[in-house]
């Protein structure tokens, strides 16, 4: 029986797989992050397989961790991403194409300007993935000697929001007239001043580009603190939440578009995508093998620098066979210690067994064949845990190969997931409405 309704999956790439052991993996290819060929392979893949996006992670400055343990993780370098996904636009047609923009080290007008760009370059693929940024070391790349403070990172992110969509909002649509007969290019009374002076931000504009395809590029968010959660139900149109269980997704879910009635937004308007790390096998031991074989590939010093980044303290100070003490909070991600220290509470862990965890990829699994994957999926999804998922392979580009030609034909001939798409933007997969421009509303 066909589901009422269909997921939306992304794919999570950064640019490849999240997992500290996937370049070892029997098969994957240990160069992907810089091999453009391989990236531009993989994004065609999920393209045919009719996913909604490519989601380019980024960060600002190498993981804190000790480099006995950064030597050994590929996810410690990568493609600028907006370079990245300008050269991905050109060699595919649909696919959305999602790129994160720090709001605390870069400024509103650079990163209007960029999305724009990649928007129209795209022809209406572009999303943003609006970031505080939670590594402490970025600071010190940006002319700073601390890190912004949690709750100010969250302040200054809600008023760059409003400047961004406030540029992205210069220019009426119909402003540009392209007069050849009587030299007018443009209509000035259809340009927009934003002349912004706030609190965190000072900006005149406008922005000297059009505006974009999409009227503005999908806003994704990922925080799931308090400043997070308010910050998602106030602009956010994607959210890529991270939960280990389905009730803890049920209660995110139920919370986050709870507060869309107060922000004046129908609970449509926002799609919960929480990271699914996805193993597929013939025989759900089989994939258990498979997951146990990528896990056996972390070495033990990423593991424990991993459990280090989450908490934002020094693990290798705790005695290892113990279990995990009482974790002061720090200046660093709120909800990734939160999310730690749940797990080890949960299932009892000590600090070892955590810091294995951690060290290969501690989140959402389904783990088996295709058709409990989709089972899995189906259930979120009816349940209201989620709206869908961002996809993590186990290493690339098998983990992709598998997923694409065993579990999307299972979840098509269910009704979860399309055949084909019915758009050609970002906003038409997602089935987001395209925002009216602040400044020119629609005569109609």
């Amino acid at each position: 029986m066909a589901s009422r309704r269909q997921l939306k999956l992304g794919a999570f790439m950064r640019p490849v797989s999240i997992h500290t052991g996937a370049w070892r993996y029997p098969g994957a290819a240990p160069d992907a992050n810089f091999n453009f060929a391989h990236l531009k392979r993989f994004a065609q893949t999920l393209e045919e397989a009719k996913f909604d996006a490519f989601f380019m992670a980024d960060h600002l400055a190498l993981l804190n961790m000790p480099m006995e343990a950064l030597k050994r993780s590929h996810t410690a370098t990568s493609f600028e991403p907006f370079t990245l996904l300008s050269a991905l636009a050109a060699v595919t047609e649909r696919i959305g194409l999602v790129a994160t923009a720090s709001t605390t080290f870069d400024q509103p007008f650079h990163i209007a300007r960029r999305f724009a760009s990649l928007d129209h370059i795209s022809g209406g693929r572009a999303g943003w993935n609006i970031v505080t940024t939670s590594n402490p070391d970025a600071a010190l790349n940006f002319g700073l000697d601390d890190h912004v403070p949690h709750d100010e990172r969250y302040v200054r992110a809600r008023e760059f929001y409003d400047v961004v969509t406030g540029l992205w909002d210069s220019w009426a649509d119909d402003a540009f007239v392209r007069d050849a007969q009587s030299g007018i290019y443009f209509d000035p009374d259809r340009l927009h001043v934003l002349d912004h002076k706030g609190a965190h931000l000072s900006v005149r504009g406008p922005l000297h580009i059009a505006r974009p395809v999409q009227g503005w590029p999908v806003i994704v968010q990922a925080g799931a603190s308090e400043p997070g959660r308010r910050l998602a139900a106030e602009t956010a149109e994607v959210v890529f939440a991270a939960h280990g269980s389905l009730a803890e997704g049920q209660a995110f879910y139920a919370d986050v578009k709870g507060r869309m009635a107060a922000a004046g937004r129908p609970r449509d308007a926002l799609k919960i995508l929480p990271g699914a790390f996805v193993v597929v096998g013939e025989t759900d031991a089989e994939a258990r093998a498979k997951r146990a074989r990528l896990d056996s590939l972390v070495h033990y010093d990423s593991a424990l620098a991993s459990l280090s980044v989450a908490l934002g303290h020094d693990a290798s100070r705790f005695d290892p066979d113990a279990p995990l003490p009482e974790i002061p909070e720090t200046n660093a991600s709120r909800s990734g210690r939160e999310r730690a220290i749940a797990l080890a509470r949960r299932e009892n862990l000590t600090v070892r067994q955590l810091a294995q965890r951690l060290g290969g990829y501690a989140g959402l699994a389904f783990v088996g064949t295709p058709r409990t994957i989709a089972d899995g999926m189906e259930e979120w999804l009816e349940t209201e845990g989620s709206d869908g998922f961002n996809v993590m392979f186990p290493d690339l580009p098998g983990g992709l190969d598998d997923f694409v030609r065993t579990v999307v034909p299972e979840l098509q001939d269910r009704g979860l997931f399309r055949r084909a798409y019915d758009g050609t933007t970002l906003r038409d997969h997602l089935g987001l409405a395209r925002p009216p421009n602040r400044f020119f509303p629609d005569p109609a």
